[in-house]
């Protein structure tokens, strides 16, 4: 036989890998992400809770504009809508044509209707005389188009208010 050379098994280990990192703990990187998204939610859910809370009066006036049942009754209903969002020294002493005026102006020139309809509004709240069904639609029409398009106040320049009054408010 030839010559067999026998090298002696010498007292290794086997090779170990390293383990794949894991998920935790995580990197900063993502504790900051973490943090913005909390943040980006928490402001959400503050502002849908203040934009709720803001327009539960229009909510509610729309609601109660259905159950109405004389012109008389929405022109209050609108009255009580406006005192909800604009100041009470604009709004308050308002009647007749100033009233409409001002529910006009708060309205886009191509919705605007309040003025035209003047004397519907001036026989249906000061008349005796009973509103007919298609004056009532078109006064019903006209508070909603009133009550979805110009509540909340857009701006508050829109409001005419006269320099004296507001500097009685600051004195």
């Amino acid at each position: 036989m030839a010559n067999s050379v026998s090298t002696p098994t010498l007292p290794l280990a086997d090779i170990h890998l390293q383990q794949a990192p894991g998920i935790w703990p995580l990197a900063w990187g993502w504790w900051l992400v973490i943090a913005a998204v909390l943040v980006a939610l928490a402001l959400i859910i503050l502002w849908l809770r203040k934009r709720k809370t803001h327009l539960a009066a229009r909510n509610e006036a729309l609601n109660a504009l259905a159950k109405t049942t004389s012109i008389s009754d929405i022109n209050a209903l609108l009255k009580r809508a406006a005192l909800s969002y604009f100041p009470r020294e604009t709004v308050a002493g308002l009647t007749g044509e100033r009233w409409l005026a001002f529910l006009d102006s708060q309205l886009p020139t191509a919705q605007q209707g309040f003025v035209a309809e003047s004397a519907l509004w001036q026989k249906g709240v000061f008349s005796n005389a009973p509103s007919t069904d298609a004056e009532l639609t078109q006064a019903r029409a006209l508070a909603t188009r009133w009550l979805q398009k110009a509540i909340p106040a857009k701006s508050p320049s829109a409001l005419s208010t006269s320099p004296s009054k507001t500097q009685a408010r600051h004195v």
